[in-house]
C-alpha cells in the first residue's frame, strides 16, 4: 500500500489549507455560532474542492477533511462529499450522476445523511416515513441520503412534500436538525451494497476529520505550553506536560494511519469494512483522549468556553460518538471478524 498523496491530492489539500487558514478564523467561527459560514463554503466550492472529490478519491477527501478539522471550519463539506458526491458517483444511475453531481460539485446542492440506520424510517412504494432525531448540517442541506429499515438508500429533497426539518443543537456547531418524513417521496440509489459502502466511507471520512480536529487541538496546546511560563520556565519543559502531549501525538497518528489505510483500500476496491471500523474506533477512543488532553494542557484557559481550543473539544466529543461510539464499533468489528472465520 502507498499512502503518499498523488500530485492532484497534494495540490487539493494545499489549496484547502490556504483557504481554510485564511477564512476559518476564530472570530469568523464565533460569529457563525452554530450555523455554517456561507462565504467559506462558496470559496471552497468555487475553488473546485468539492467537485475534485470524484477525481482524488476517498484518500484525497481524507486529506482535505484533516485540514477542515484543524480549523473546525463550519461548512457542510464532509457531509456533501460522503452522503452526496461519493454515493451518487458509485451507486447512482447514469441519469442520476449527470443530474446530481454537477450541482453537488458547485455547491448549488448540499447533501447530508441520516446515518447510521437505526430502524426508524420505513419505505413503502417509494414513500418514506419516520424520524431521524439529529442529522448533521441538515439546516444547510437540499438533499438527505436516507437508509430505510432494509438498508436501501433514498435521496430525499428537503423541500419535498412530507419532509419537515427543525433545528437541533448538538455539542458541535454542525447546523444539525431533526428530520421528520411523512410519506415523503424518495429517489432510490439502486446499487447493491450501497448502504454498507457508504457507511464504511463515511466512517473513514469522519475519522479523517477527527484526525484533523486532534491535530489542531494538539497544535494549540503545544503553542500555549511553549509560551506560558510557570516558576520561570515554559510549561512545555515540565515532564508531565511533555508526556501528556506525546501520548496525544501518538493517538493522533494512530487515527491518521488507520484512516489512510481504510481510505486507500476503499479507493483500490479492496475489502475494507473492518479497516473502516478500526479507523472509526481509533477516532472515537483516541480522539476523546486527545481533545481532553488539549483542553487540560491549557489549564484554566481550557475551561473558557470562548477559547479556540474549546471548539476542538466539542467537535472531538461529537465525533467520538457519531456513526457509533467505541464500544459499539468494537462489538461490530468483533462480529465481523467472527463471521469471516466461520465463512
Amino acid at each position: 500500500m502507498d499512502f503518499h498523496p498523488t500530485e492532484e491530492q497534494a495540490a487539493a489539500a494545499g489549496l484547502a489549507a490556504r483557504i481554510l487558514s485564511d477564512l476559518a478564523t476564530h472570530e469568523r467561527l464565533a460569529e457563525a455560532g452554530t450555523g455554517s459560514d456561507a462565504e467559506l463554503w462558496k470559496a471552497l466550492t468555487t475553488a473546485g474542492l468539492t467537485a475534485a472529490v470524484e477525481e482524488i478519491g476517498l484518500l484525497g477527501l481524507v486529506l482535505l477533511l484533516e485540514e477542515q478539522g484543524r480549523t473546525t471550519a463550519q461548512v457542510p463539506y464532509a457531509a456533501t462529499c460522503v452522503y452526496g458526491i461519493l454515493p451518487v458517483a458509485a451507486h447512482g444511475s447514469p441519469e442520476q450522476r449527470a443530474r446530481l453531481l454537477p450541482a453537488l460539485g458547485t455547491g448549488e446542492a448540499v447533501a447530508t445523511g441520516a446515518f447510521p440506520a437505526r430502524g426508524r424510517i420505513t419505505a413503502e412504494d417509494g414513500r418514506l416515513t419516520g424520524t431521524a432525531p439529529a442529522v448533521p448540517w441538515l439546516r444547510d442541506a437540499t438533499h438527505v441520503l436516507v437508509p430505510d429499515t432494509d438498508h436501501a438508500l433514498w435521496l430525499v429533497r428537503t423541500d419535498a412534500p412530507g419532509v419537515r426539518t427543525s433545528p437541533v443543537d448538538t455539542t458541535a456547531p454542525w447546523s444539525a436538525g431533526r428530520l421528520t418524513l411523512t410519506a415523503a417521496e424518495g429517489e432510490r440509489l439502486a446499487s447493491d451494497g450501497a448502504y454498507e459502502d457508504t457507511l464504511a466511507a463515511a466512517r473513514t471520512a469522519f475519522a479523517g476529520l477527527q484526525a484533523g480536529v486532534c491535530a489542531g487541538s494538539l497544535a494549540r496546546a503545544v503553542e500555549y505550553t511553549s509560551t506560558r511560563e510557570q516558576f520561570g520556565r515554559p510549561l512545555s519543559t515540565n515532564q508531565g506536560v511533555m508526556l501528556r502531549a506525546a501520548d496525544a501525538y501518538m493517538d493522533t497518528e494512530a487515527i491518521r494511519v488507520t484512516t489512510y489505510e481504510a481510505a486507500w483500500r476503499i479507493d483500490q476496491g479492496l475489502p475494507a469494512r473492518e479497516h473502516a471500523l478500526t479507523a472509526a474506533w481509533w477516532a472515537s477512543e483516541a480522539g476523546k483522549r486527545v481533545v481532553h488532553a488539549g483542553q487540560h494542557l491549557h489549564g484554566g484557559m481550557g475551561a473558557d468556553l470562548d477559547h479556540p481550543v474549546h471548539r476542538h473539544f466539542l467537535w472531538g466529543r461529537q465525533l467520538d460518538a457519531y456513526l457509533g461510539c467505541g464500544s459499539e464499533l468494537l462489538a461490530e468489528l468483533g462480529a465481523s471478524i467472527a463471521e469471516g472465520e466461520q465463512a
